[in-house]
């Protein structure tokens, strides 16, 4: 399992109109074959800071990720928003077990 953890900067008047792109790119990842988990958050503590952890079942479903038609729509949707991914880490992981 691949878990990617990244993060990105946004401009407090792009929030609402980037709420919209990630809303559309939330709906079309989870669909995709193995998806496990995708999720944008903001940050409590500073607003301009947004998340974002996926769950892929393996690097080629990753792969295939990046070459859907909604991973270019939401780039091109973003494009033109002050939102800017600033770090993006992927990590192997096993299946997990509960913390307590």
């Amino acid at each position: 399992m691949l878990i990617v953890l990244a993060k990105a900067k946004v401009g407090a008047d792009a929030i609402d109109a980037a709420r919209v792109a990630i809303a559309d790119m939330v709906a079309a990842s989870t669909a995709e074959s193995g998806c496990i988990a995708y999720a944008f958050t903001q940050d409590m503590l500073d607003p301009t800071v947004i998340h974002i952890v996926e769950k892929w079942q393996d690097d080629a479903a990753l792969a295939a990720h990046f070459a859907t038609p909604h991973m270019a729509a939401f780039g091109a949707a973003i494009a033109g928003l002050d939102l800017q991914v600033v770090e993006a880490t992927k990590y192997h992981a096993d299946d997990g077990a509960p913390v307590m």
